[in-house]
């Protein structure tokens, strides 16, 4: 999927499973590496390096777990993630698997898997890694963590290498969710994409997937250059059909250097009509609603018992263990918030900016937020309920049951709604 900026409805399909990253709040710089240094004694100062992800003493366990897949067959049109395109038997793929299990085990040893509750497998694409390499990567991850039932665990995976074994297989192994980036059913807009399944492969993929998975999720884009309303429709009703229990549905944003901003920069294709949408996604959550479906994030739908118990982890404050070369991870403490990548810190938020910032990711879901929340944050954050007393007066959200909760004015012009709630940080 595409994006690290965001359009004017505050959609931003970066802020999946890669993590996310409010840069607005930062108060850090980039540290040079995904090491850090140890604290001094007091007979003198002994530094070591350690991995940047180890948890000091008062931080709170991760209780999700990403894994990144960076590989693929080929990068879209679209893309901009940290992701590299290779052959099925690029020997980069078996030095990757092995390094990625040396992480796993080193963060076995350390303590940091023994309360994950959810596990994500994001790429790249990992269905492309093929069964051996991602049995392996299974079996390893069983060995150093309890992979139970109760656990949740997602893979992504590409219609076109997506197979029948391989769902076999790794459902056995402990995948209980698989998310297929689908992005279309119309044929034009999947080689706009540069994606290289076409729409009967989608729904052979989704089948193959449903003859084991409960669940299962697929992905739809929509504002894309020269799309209609019409075609979108088309899109959404096929994937309100297939049986998934699960549909993301993201606006396009183009991203720069990637192949389809220099198309448009050349007048090839238009830029996409932020306020057709609005109208795509607006219409998507009237249909899905129809169908049965919950929104329960501003991105995302899902049956009853469907919702993705790892998505909700970054949009509730849950800390998240980021292994493989694009992931992010996020640990805590009562008094800090601090994001990493494999390079080092991203981002470090005091108690302030922490309270602000989940106050925003609370208004990004359904449920909103408890005025109690709301109360106890004006402790360290003065004007908060000011704040969200005028999300109400302005149509943003609406004061329900003792909660905050965002309205459809407030889903479709987020970017406004969320740009008011980090103001108030310090």
């Amino acid at each position: 999927m595409a994006s690290s900026s965001t359009n004017a409805s505050g959609y931003k399909a970066s802020d999946d499973m890669r993590g996310l990253v409010s840069s607005s709040l930062s108060t850090s710089t980039p540290s040079p590496c995904g090491w850090c240094l140890s604290s001094s004694t007091s007979g003198g100062e002994v530094r070591e390096l350690r991995p940047i992800w180890q948890l000091d003493e008062g931080f709170e366990p991760y209780r999700a777990l990403y894994l990144h897949l960076p590989f693929c067959r080929k990068r879209c049109a679209y893309c901009d993630f940290v992701t590299e395109a290779a052959s099925p038997d690029d020997p980069r793929l078996d030095a990757y698997v092995d390094q990625l299990v040396a992480d796993i085990r080193a963060a076995s040893a350390a303590g940091a898997l023994a309360h994950i509750e959810t596990v994500y497998l994001g790429g790249g694409t990992p269905s492309f890694f093929g069964l051996k390499r991602l049995c392996r990567l299974m079996y390893e991850l069983s060995l150093c963590m309890r992979l139970e039932p109760e656990i949740e665990c997602t893979m992504e995976a590409n219609p076109d290498s997506l197979t029948l074994p391989m769902v076999r297989d790794l459902f056995a192994l402990g995948v209980t969710r698989i998310s297929l980036g689908v992005q279309s059913f119309d044929d034009d807009e999947l080689r706009l994409l540069g994606r290289i399944h076409d729409a009967q492969a989608a729904l052979r993929a989704i089948d193959l997937a449903l003859e084991r998975f409960d669940h299962v999720s697929i992905d739809l884009m929509c504002g894309l250059p020269g799309q209609h309303l019409e075609t979108f429709e088309r899109s959404l009703d096929r994937a309100l059909s297939t049986g998934v229990d699960h549909i993301s549905i993201y606006p396009l944003t183009i991203e720069e250097g990637t192949p389809l901003d220099h198309l448009v920069e050349k007048g090839l294709i238009p830029t996409p009509d932020d306020d057709l949408a609005a109208d795509m996604m607006d219409l998507a959550a009237c249909k899905c609603t129809e169908a049965g479906f919950r929104r329960y994030e501003v991105a995302s739908y899902a049956r009853p018992g469907g919702e993705s118990r790892h998505n909700q982890a970054y949009w509730t404050g849950v800390p998240y263990l980021g292994l493989g070369r694009g992931a992010v991870g996020m640990k805590q403490s009562s008094d800090c918030r601090i994001r990493y990548d494999q390079e080092g810190i991203i981002e470090e938020l005091d108690e302030a900016q922490r309270l602000v910032e989940d106050l925003m990711l609370g208004m990004r879901r359904s449920v909103g937020v408890a005025a109690d929340d709301v109360i106890a944050a004006c402790l360290v954050v003065p004007d908060a309920w000011e704040i969200f007393e005028a999300l109400v007066d302005d149509g943003f959200a609406a004061y329900r049951d003792g909660r905050f909760v965002p309205t459809e004015r407030g889903w479709l012009l987020g970017n406004v709604m969320y740009g008011r709630i980090l103001d108030l940080a310090p």
